[in-house]
């Protein structure tokens, strides 16, 4: 016990020196002793200790003013419960609990010191044989054996209560404390509370900060553990909802130096944020009052609006002459709701009837601001020369109760709940205390404690969470003018389960105004604009306008990026919309015109096959190389056929087909007339050199070598494709452009489609430049040269137009279609409009002839030569003449069989050749020589095709003959 006893005075005696210099350096001048310790007592067979900030705490003295709300009202509820729960468990349990009540003055270090009083029973409970009398006997009066602590206030007197309580194991339940500090029971094991802690509470104010839209206040906090923890949560929440702190600063308590200059400066201080206009303040009611006056002082009442915290706001001390600064405040009060009874209890309450309260007449010469008779002096009544009577009545308008009481009653009542549990498990239901509860095991009575679950006087449901701390349910708390110059304390919503309820429809802040006031540092930018940050402040910045084609980076506000291509800043210019993609769409002008345009060719492609189809075995159609002409009519289609492709949305496969599509149906029509312009050159070539046959004449053959060079196409555009495939994209000419076209129009890429139609094309140009002498345009060589030239014409003019229209992709696509179809439509319009004309307009030149002339009636005259001779030197001409038109007739693609005859030197002038379908005309002018020319006209019916000048080898004189037919005519007509 020795070792106890000298530990605990070691850690109060700087305290009790910290009390007797605060004396001696009062400032007011009185000659008695202040603070007069006392105690409130109940009788009782478990006690209860108490700890209640009677007195106000005072810069310069220990004990400031009687404080009648938090103090004296605080303490009577306390009695007044006691007074309440005893008479039950006197007739239930057979025990009653009574009270030893001391003042804190609402400072830490003197509550300390009060404290000391609780455990004195407990020191000497540890053991008894430490106090004895001189003649070895123990004494009859001992201390009170406290079995718990109901206090302290203040969150700082309640850690260094609970330091002190914990190694005695006597548990403690306060009722005002509500540091978050305090929920950690590895330091405060013996501590509960019935309030619940402030880290619900900041949890609510910034929830109503966010709903007034306040992005930049000013945070003033109490130097103590309830300012500072509360402070510390707030800063960590308020950074996570983006909302700055402009101005963070202590009020000074219990230094005894914060005096008019020090509350001044923080005034000042907030002023020079002025854009912080919300204030938020963690703090008891003495630092907040203080705070209030100096706005007064300095006249900077309209420049604050405050968010208050359960010590201050609902105190009479802070509003009470500050009423028009304190105007507008909300703050959060643990919810709580009057103590059924107690209004009436304390209202009838006199000097003369609470004798238990030592207290109680300096609240009554306080409260009527009288000295009450024979009254012991305090630094307060001193000035008070109005003698108070005792029966001045205590009334509802003149008393206004403190808002919380009702966690004082719960207290007491959580200790009586917890007793009566303990005897039920302890005492087996008999009443009175047993030896199991005398005295008091504080471990075993904090497990009861922490689990019971009551009832109040208040009618609400109470029991303690998991920390041991009170429900987390809280008023909103509203100062407002309800008329001018009448203030009054509003409920207008609640914070419960961690969602903010309140009425809008109440809210009024100075100047009766229902919006709430900015607290802002700088508005929010546009869209289009970026943030630069003032150079240390977090919400303060510059807006800076992002510039053409830009918004604001989503990811860094202090940021522009570009829109990626493609896309473009929307009108607010908050995001980047997609740019509509841009390809040849088949409701377009351009494309219409263009698939009008093949559609016209398709249709005249599909007559011209229909025509050839039912005339099929007609010599037009069969002299004019069925094969071939069905294999040009198919290149044809396609030809219009590939337009259609055109107005596709471009996709991979599209722009595929069309890379192969378009190079392949140029090469079906160019091979084929390749082949055709090919085969009259060797012909005629051929003719002249030798009297044999040309070879690969037949149509089989021609079918084969057009095959062939159609296949040597379709394996480059293979070889093209696998290398280089068209895929589509997008492309971006303009910054505002989306094109959605095949890889292939961006670059000249598709003419490695168009290389090889292009070398055919330029094949064909020199053959029917070559035959161009083929008398009368023989075999379609005229309409097939006719072609090469206007295509030839076409293309050049498509390649300027091609490469200048990059930009403008509907021009360049249908540019494209256009040639395309303008070359398939110059192709059907030469080489089939002049056999149409002959099979519909003209069917009886669609017939086979065969025109027979003897040479008899024919007369050759030569100068220097007999008859004889010149009919010889005719036919050995003849014989090579029979040669040429023998490919004449095979380039005239006559395919049936027909019968063949061959001139010789021995035909003798009775014998006659026929051919068919053709006739064979001599033209010799009277009176000339010829060396070796002999004009050879053969006529099909599908016209007159010419061949000049065959080679004869012996000069020979023709003269004019009479004929009886055709007289003095130039012509010999010979029937072969």
């Amino acid at each position: 016990m020795g070792l106890w006893c000298f530990f605990v005075m070691m850690a109060i005696s700087p305290l009790l020196v910290y009390s007797r210099t605060q004396v001696s350096n009062s400032k007011l001048a009185f000659n008695f002793t202040w603070p007069t310790k006392k105690a409130s007592e109940v009788e009782g067979d478990l006690i209860l200790g108490g700890l209640m900030m009677v007195h106000e705490r005072h810069e310069d003295i220990t004990c400031g003013p009687v404080m009648p709300q938090g103090g004296i009202q605080a303490l009577e509820t306390m009695l007044f419960t006691i007074d309440q729960i005893n008479p039950i468990l006197s007739s239930t349990v057979g025990f009653t609990i009574g009270a030893h009540i001391l003042d804190d003055c609402d400072k830490d270090t003197y509550g300390l010191e009060q404290a000391v009083a609780f455990i004195k029973g407990s020191i000497s409970n540890i053991d008894d044989t430490e106090y004895k009398c001189l003649d070895g006997t123990v004494p009859d009066v001992r201390n009170k054996v406290i079995s718990g602590v109901v206090g302290a206030s203040s969150s700082g007197t309640s850690i260094q209560v609970a330091n002190l309580l914990r190694l005695f194991k006597i548990p403690q339940v306060s009722f005002f404390s509500s540091s978050p500090e305090l929920s950690n029971k590895q330091r405060f094991e013996y501590f509960t509370r019935t309030i619940p802690s402030d880290h619900h509470q900041v949890m609510a104010i910034v929830q109503m900060i966010r709903f007034l839209k306040w992005t930049y206040i000013s945070i003033l906090y109490e130097e103590s553990t309830y300012g500072i923890k509360a402070f510390e949560e707030l800063e960590v929440l308020l950074a996570k909802n983006n909302i700055c702190i402009a101005v963070k600063e202590r009020l000074v308590k219990d230094s005894g130096v914060a005096g008019e200059a020090a509350y001044n400066g923080i005034v000042q201080k907030l002023n020079s944020k002025p854009k912080a206009k919300g204030v938020i303040i963690f703090g008891s009611d003495q630092e907040v009052s203080g705070v209030m006056r100096a706005v007064r002082r300095n006249n900077l009442t309209a420049n604050f609006n405050w968010i208050g915290s359960d010590g201050w706001a609902g105190r009479l001390l802070v509003s009470e002459g500050n009423e028009p600064e304190v105007e507008g405040t909300l703050a959060f009060l643990p919810q709580a709701h009057p103590v059924r009874g107690f209004d009436n209890y304390f209202l009838s309450l006199t000097p003369l009837n609470n004798k238990r309260n030592p207290w109680f007449i300096e609240f009554w010469e306080n409260h009527f601001q009288c000295r009450y008779p024979s009254s012991p002096p305090t630094p307060y009544n001193q000035d008070w020369h109005r003698t108070c009577t005792g029966q001045e009545k205590l009334t509802p308008e003149s008393v206004e109760f403190e808002g919380q009481l009702q966690y004082v009653s719960d207290a007491v009542l959580a200790f009586a709940n917890a007793f009566k549990d303990m005897h039920q498990t302890l005492c087996h239901g008999r009443k009175g205390l047993c030896k199991e509860m005398v005295p008091i095991d504080g471990s075993e009575l904090l497990k009861y404690l922490r689990r019971v679950e009551f009832t109040g006087l208040s009618g609400d449901r109470f029991q303690f969470d998991d920390f041991g701390d009170g429900p987390a349910r809280y008023d909103l708390i509203h100062f407002k003018q309800v008329s001018p110059g009448r203030y009054r304390r509003l409920r207008i919503g609640e914070y419960h389960s961690g969602q903010l309820k309140l009425d809008t429809n109440e809210l009024r802040f100075r100047g009766d105004r229902t919006t709430s006031p900015e607290s802002i540092c700088s508005r929010p930018c546009n869209a289009s604009q970026a943030k630069k940050y003032v150079e240390g402040e977090g919400c303060c910045w510059t807006c800076v306008e992002c510039v053409l084609y830009q918004i604001r980076n989503l990811d860094d506000e202090t940021q522009c990026s570009a829109c990626p291509l493609g896309t473009l800043p929307n009108a607010e210019r908050s995001q980047c919309l997609s740019i509509p993609e841009v390809y040849l769409r088949p409701d377009t002008g351009w494309a219409i015109g263009a698939m009008s345009f093949s559609a016209i060719g398709i249709l005249l492609t599909f007559a011209v096959l229909g025509v050839f189809l039912q005339h099929n075995d007609t010599p037009v159609v069969r002299a004019s190389g069925r094969e071939l002409s069905y294999v040009l009519l198919s290149g044809i289609l396609l030809c219009y056929m590939v337009s259609f492709l055109f107005v596709l949305r471009p996709t991979d496969i599209v722009c595929g087909v069309q890379q192969t599509a378009i190079g392949l149906c140029f090469s079906v029509v160019y091979a084929a007339l390749f082949t055709k312009t090919n085969r009259i050159a060797r012909i005629f070539r051929g003719g002249k050199k030798s009297a044999g046959r040309p070879g690969l004449i037949s149509p089989k053959s021609q079918l084969i070598i057009c095959g062939f060079l159609v296949t040597v196409q379709g394996l480059i555009l293979l070889a093209w494709l696998w290398i280089s495939p068209s895929v589509a994209k997008h492309v971006h000419p303009t910054r505002e452009d989306n094109l959605l076209v095949c890889s292939s129009f961006t670059d000249a890429s598709y003419m490695m489609g168009f290389a090889y139609p292009i070398l055919l094309i330029l094949l064909c140009t020199v053959y029917a430049v070559v035959t161009r002498k083929i008398p009368a345009a023989f075999n379609e060589s005229k309409y097939i040269g006719f072609t090469m030239y206007t295509t030839c014409v076409i293309w050049l003019a498509f390649v300027p137009i091609y490469f200048s229209t990059a930009s403008h992709l509907p021009l360049r696509i249908t540019s494209m279609s256009v040639t395309i179809s303008l070359s398939a439509t110059v192709t059907l319009a030469c080489l089939f409009s002049p056999k149409l004309y002959i099979i519909i307009f003209h069917p009886e030149r669609n017939v086979r002839q065969a025109l027979t002339m003897p040479t008899s009636k024919s007369s050759v005259h030569h100068k220097n030569s007999n008859q004889s001779s010149n009919n010889g030197h005719l036919l050995n001409g003849a014989s090579k003449t029979t040669e040429s038109v023998k490919g004449l007739m095979a380039s005239s693609a006559v395919h049936q069989p027909s019968p063949t005859a061959s001139m010789s030197s021995s035909t003798t002038p009775q014998q006659q050749m026929t051919f068919p379908e053709a006739h064979l005309q001599t033209e010799v002018v009277p009176g000339q020589q010829y060396d070796g020319d002999l004009t050879v006209k053969v006529m099909t019916n599908s016209g007159t095709i010419s061949v000049s000048r065959i080679h004869l080898t012996d000069k020979i004189h023709h003269s004019a003959m009479n004929d009886r037919n055709h007289h003095q005519t130039p012509f010999r007509h010979v029937s072969l």
